[in-house]
């Protein structure tokens, strides 16, 4: 009997100057354009109590502004939480990735890093394991149908196509895909299923979408017509329209495998 693997719910916190905040369409922190949530270790304790899948953390601002990742934020997160911490942000160097592993996260996001040295993924999945590195893409949908690859927090295209770079970010050793949509973060208006289910479909490793959830609904749609293998969401969670638990039993009773706690 072929056995179903259980998708993933995976809130994500995006975190500026030590706090968690929300914004549309990757805004600047410079700009005014974010909104604080809350504390990032009291929310990641949150939702290790409720049953989360894992946590992302994404440094929003670090490859910008070339700070170092937040390093302390993670440790504190690894010492009370249980569940799989991915970390991105700057990550630039294999001594970046192994700051990450040593501060607590079991696996390390690459996203403008890998553009900018597409053997750091390799290095990486060599050092680490292929299960341990994640290629994050930032992808906004083109005028001829297709999607293009953005870097330095959704400021500068990159000119590359997002299939290839997805594929070819496989190859090179990445254990799992998270695909960010630029044109739906914040937005609540559900996640790019056609450009999900594009790369699902195009390599074969996990992938993450995010980028646009505002309700139950737009979660099952990208796991089950976008064939994504989990779904990352954040302002619905940090302003408890929904809870994690809310999430799986409705996905569950609509016939979609997840774990329930």
């Amino acid at each position: 009997m072929q056995r179903v693997l259980a998708k993933r719910i995976i809130p994500c916190l995006d975190v500026h100057d030590g706090r968690t905040t929300r914004g549309q369409q990757f805004g600047r922190a410079e700009a005014g354009e974010l909104t604080d949530v809350g504390d990032p270790v009291e929310l990641a304790v949150r939702y290790d109590a409720e049953g989360a899948d894992e946590l992302v953390f994404y440094d929003i601002t670090a490859t910008a502004h070339g700070r170092a990742t937040m390093r302390d934020v993670i440790e504190r997160v690894a010492e009370r939480c249980f569940m799989p911490l991915t970390v991105g942000g700057g990550v630039r160097t294999l001594d970046d990735v192994k700051a990450l592993f040593d501060a607590g996260a079991d696996k390390v996001s690459i996203n403008s890093g890998a553009v900018a040295d597409p053997d750091l993924l390799r290095a990486a999945a060599d050092h680490y394991g292929a299960q341990a590195v994640v290629l994050s893409i930032d992808a906004k949908r083109q005028g001829d149908g297709g999607w293009r690859v953005f870097v330095a927090g959704g400021r500068r295209d990159t000119g590359l196509d997002l299939l290839a770079w997805a594929v070819r970010g496989a190859e090179l050793g990445a254990g799992e895909i998270v695909l960010n949509s630029i044109d739906g973060d914040g937005m609540r208006t559900g996640y790019d299923l056609a450009a999900t289910r594009a790369v699902a479909r195009a390599v074969d490793v996990p992938v993450v979408a995010s980028g646009g959830a505002g309700s139950i609904e737009h979660m099952r749609a990208v796991l089950v017509e976008g064939e994504a293998d989990a779904a990352l969401a954040a302002g619905v969670f940090h302003r408890r329209e929904l809870t994690v638990p809310q999430v799986k039993r409705a996905l569950a009773a609509a016939g979609v495998p997840v774990r329930l706690a």
